[in-house]
């Protein structure tokens, strides 16, 4: 069996030479984004959320998942990656970039508003490792909550494992069903049941 889809995204490919060409080692991979691709699509007319944007690789293949009525928005700290996403996508009506850290937009968003996401999908540190509860408080009934990153990377500093650890022994989470899998880079995936 592949660990991956038998297909890419549009425009996948020229992201993802354009990483490689800045120096970006840290796109989602294809087994995680053929899995992203699949949730994405289980939810027709879904809002989803994505925090670390990074160059869009990500965002490209739940793009690819998405329907004509859903709406992502993807947060990322860092202007000058997320330049490369924006360029490539921005074009796409159904897609909002918002530039901040996530952890101050997950406090700000959770605090203004009551919108809740049928999808969120956590590639960086806030919502995952930090301020896991906020990410969670924005997760809709029977929404997904998707981590990736689990198992040992090659661009992990010294000292993440134990994060990684750490986190992994905050499940379950009441209120949530979840599955973790040595898929690609190590996913969990859960749900909210109530």
């Amino acid at each position: 069996m592949k660990n991956g889809p038998d297909f890419m995204p549009y425009k996948l490919d020229s992201i993802i030479e354009e990483a490689w060409n800045i120096g970006f080692r840290m796109s989602c991979d294809a087994g995680t984004g053929g899995l992203l691709a699949t949730l994405a699509a289980s939810k027709p007319g879904g809002r989803f959320l994505e925090l670390g944007t990074g160059v869009g690789a990500g965002t490209a293949w739940m793009l690819a998942g998405m329907d004509a009525l859903s709406h992502l928005t993807t947060v990322e700290v860092d202007e000058h990656v997320q330049a490369v996403a924006k360029d490539h996508l921005g074009s796409d009506e159904r897609v909002t970039f918002e530039h901040a850290h996530a952890a101050t937009w997950l406090s700000s968003h959770a605090a203004a508003t009551d919108v809740v996401y049928d999808l969120i999908f956590v590639d960086c540190r806030p919502g995952k490792f930090l301020h896991l509860e906020k990410a969670l408080e924005l997760l809709a009934p029977g929404g997904l909550y998707i981590v990736d990153d689990l198992l040992p990377q090659e661009t992990w500093p010294e000292d993440h494992q134990p994060r990684v650890d750490e986190f992994l022994a905050r499940w379950p989470v009441d209120g949530l069903v979840a599955t973790p899998m040595r898929w690609a880079s190590g996913i969990l995936v859960a749900t909210r049941v109530n």
